[in-house]
C-alpha cells in the first residue's frame, strides 16, 4: 500500500506475541494483494480492467468495501469519491511525476470521474460500469481498512494494548500502554516538519491525516497537491492538512479526504454525522491549526 506498517503491541511474557504481530503484517500483504490497483492481478484490477464490458463478481470482502466507499461519496457529495484514478494519471501522481493537464484533456478525463458511474447489484455482489474508462482506487481508504483488520485481528488473539499505523496516516489506538491511560500520539506540524503540531491521547480510537506534502509538484507558483476535488478535476487548494479522530481506521481514512474537499465550513456541517470526531485543519499561510469539535 505504498506505506510502512507498524504495530507496537504488548504482551504477557513468554506469550507468543511476535508470531501473533507476523500474522497481523501478513494480513496487511493479504489485503494489498486483494485491493491494489497498482498490481495487475489483483482481483480490484482484473475489476477495473473488465466492468464495463459487464457486470463481474466481486469478492465478498472487497464487493463490501467498495459498497461501503461508495456511500461515503454519497453521504459526502461526492467530496470522497475512489472513482479519480484518471485523474491522478492526468495530473502525474499515478507512478509519475507531477504535470499540469491541458484544459481539453481535463474535461475529457472528468468524463470518466464520478462515482454514479458505478453500478452495484448489492444482493449479487456484481458490479458493472456504465461507461469506458473508470477506475477504481483505493487508496483513499484500503490503508484504514487494514488497520482494522489488524486491530480485529489482534483482539481475538488476546492483544489488549497496542498502537497500529499505516505509513503515519491512519493510527489505531488499541487499549492503552503499561502505566498510562492512553496512547500518546505525535501529529507533525505540515508547515515546519521538524516541529510536533499537537499530541493527542486516544483510546481505542483511530486518526488519520490528509496532506498536501505527502506529494505535491509546483508548476508556475503554484503548489500542487494529490488530493482532488471530484466536482472540478483540480488538486484542492487552500487547504494544507487535515487530522480527524474517528471510531475506527474506515471511517478516519475516508474522512480526512472527504474533510480535506470539503474545507473549514462544508466540514463543520459534516462532522455532526460523525459527533464523537474531533477534526483539526492547517490552511495555507495560517499560523497553527483550527479546530473543529463536535457541537
Amino acid at each position: 500500500m505504498a506505506c510502512v506498517y507498524d504495530i507496537a503491541a504488548f504482551g504477557e511474557p513468554g506469550s507468543n506475541t511476535p508470531a501473533i504481530l507476523d500474522a497481523a503484517l501478513d494480513e496487511v500483504d493479504r489485503i494489498d494483494r486483494l485491493m491494489s490497483h497498482y498490481k495487475p492481478e489483483s482481483p480490484l484490477s482484473r475489476l477495473n480492467r473488465g466492468a464495463a464490458a459487464g457486470a463481474i463478481a466481486v469478492d465478498p470482502e472487497l464487493f463490501d468495501l467498495l459498497a461501503r466507499s461508495f456511500d461515503y461519496s454519497r453521504d459526502t457529495a461526492g467530496a470522497f469519491d475512489i472513482t479519480v484514478g484518471p485523474l491522478m494519471k492526468a495530473w502525474g501522481f499515478f507512478k509519475g511525476h507531477g504535470r499540469v493537464p491541458a484544459a481539453t484533456e481535463l474535461a475529457d478525463v472528468m468524463r470518466h470521474v464520478g462515482y454514479r458511474h458505478v453500478v452495484l447489484d448489492r444482493p449479487a455482489r456484481i458490479i458493472r460500469f456504465d461507461i469506458s474508462g473508470i477506475e477504481l482506487d483505493l487508496g483513499g481508504i484500503a490503508k484504514g481498512y487494514a488497520v482494522d483488520r489488524v486491530v480485529a485481528l489482534l483482539q481475538q488473539r488476546g492483544i489488549t494494548a497496542a498502537l497500529v499505523s499505516a505509513g503515519g496516516s491512519t493510527v489505531y489506538a488499541l487499549g492503552h500502554p503499561p502505566g498510562n491511560s492512553a496512547w500518546e500520539v505525535k501529529i507533525q506540524d505540515p508547515v515546519h516538519p521538524d516541529k510536533i503540531a499537537l499530541t493527542v491521547a486516544l483510546t481505542n480510537r483511530a486518526i488519520s491525516m490528509a496532506g498536501r506534502s505527502a506529494k505535491t509538484f509546483e508548476a508556475n507558483g503554484v503548489v500542487y497537491s494529490h488530493i482532488m476535488d471530484p466536482s472540478t478535476g483540480r488538486p484542492v487548494q487552500g487547504v494544507v492538512s487535515v487530522a480527524v479522530t474517528s471510531l475506527t481506521g474506515t471511517d478516519g481514512d475516508a474522512l480526512d479526504d472527504a474533510l480535506f474537499v470539503m474545507g473549514i465550513e462544508r466540514g463543520r456541517s459534516y462532522l455532526r454525522h460523525y459527533p464523537s470526531s474531533t477534526a483539526w485543519y492547517w490552511l495555507q499561510n495560517s499560523t497553527g491549526p483550527r479546530i473543529l469539535r463536535r457541537p
